[in-house]
């Protein structure tokens, strides 16, 4: 078809990315969002996500992940089930759970949500090897500026479905307090949450961290991360972005910052933001959990975990949660 119907949250509206472009520059902490803005930052990322994330990679990784679909496809037992992909990124985790399901008798919907348009139509397309164009229901959106997901995905075709709420790493880019009471939301008695974390390996969760550093700190993330910038007229000689570890209450976390060497100002229409010698901007964070640390966050918003399924690596674990 020449043309798609990809509905837009009005937390993607113009004027609202806008006032969040405006508030990370001001707060000197950039919306995560804006990494995958453009067409040329989403490829940025997909070209990342091939070499450096331990789905793609390892092996064992990918094992991992069907057999927590498999297992997943098996716990469910309704017959019709609205698989609603958060974090969508290109799709390829949920299309292989879709094709599980369906494998099982199940009839399959699908919502592919992601706050990147080009994400959502790529997650799309891959679902169509899987399940015809009616079933599809894509949906662009900022989960961090929405307060309404549980009236975003339903919809009459859907509404007799048990809802599988799949978020593959995407907790880590959110803080704990902002991302799982909405996931909490999604989840009704009949329903279901899926999601991956990346985890600190080992008995020592600074070691751990210190670990998969390199998983960040390298060229391609840094020509990711950088992209923004770099569009906003800031140039390499500028400064140099740093990555380092740091506590946040229970949890650590690898960020990335900026840090200005000479002066540069961005104008945003008629806003302008200077930046000086020895200020810094944050351009990513991205938190690693425990087994044991997920289980405990997700408890203050009444999610049990039911099953975890963990990589040889201790990287990275899927958990299948029900509400208590």
């Amino acid at each position: 078809m020449s043309l798609v119907n990809v509905a837009i949250h009005s937390s993607q509206f113009p004027e609202k990315v806008r006032r969040d472009l405006l508030d990370s520059l001001r707060t000197r902490a950039v919306n995560h969002k804006f990494h995958y803005d453009s067409v040329k930052q989403t490829q940025k990322w997909l070209a990342l996500h091939q070499v450096h994330s331990p789905s793609r990679n390892d092996i064992d990784c990918a094992a991992t992940y069907d057999r927590a679909f498999e297992a997943a496809s098996a716990h469910i037992d309704a017959k019709v089930v609205h698989l609603v992909g958060l974090g969508c990124g290109g799709g390829q985790k949920d299309t292989r759970l879709l094709r599980l399901l369906q494998a099982r008798g199940k009839e399959i919907f699908y919502t592919p949500c992601d706050v990147s348009t080009a994400m959502v139509l790529t997650a799309r397309e891959t679902a169509f090897s899987v399940l015809p164009h009616k079933s599809c229901f894509p949906v662009v959106c900022d989960l961090a500026g929405t307060d309404d997901l549980p009236t975003i995905f339903n919809s009459e075709l859907t509404d007799h479905a048990s809802r599988i709420t799949a978020f593959f790493g995407m907790i880590p880019n959110f803080e704990p307090g902002q991302i799982l009471p909405k996931l909490a939301s999604l989840v009704g008695k009949s329903d279901w949450l899926l999601f991956s974390a990346n985890l600190a390996p080992g008995p020592d969760y600074l070691v751990g961290i210190a670990k998969i550093l390199p998983q960040y700190d390298n060229p391609l993330t840094r020509d990711w991360l950088l992209a923004f910038l770099f569009d906003l007229g800031v140039e390499a000689g500028d400064g140099e972005l740093r990555f380092a570890i740091e506590d946040v209450n229970t949890l650590k976390r690898v960020v990335a910052r900026f840090h200005f060497k000479q002066p540069r100002a961005i104008a945003i229409e008629n806003e302008r933001f200077e930046f000086r010698p020895g200020e810094s901007i944050r351009l990513f964070f991205s938190y690693r959990y425990t087994p044991a640390l997920v289980r405990t966050h997700l408890q203050q918003y009444n999610l049990q975990v039911l099953d975890q399924w963990l990589t040889q690596s201790e990287e990275e674990g899927v958990f299948l949660c029900r509400r208590t």
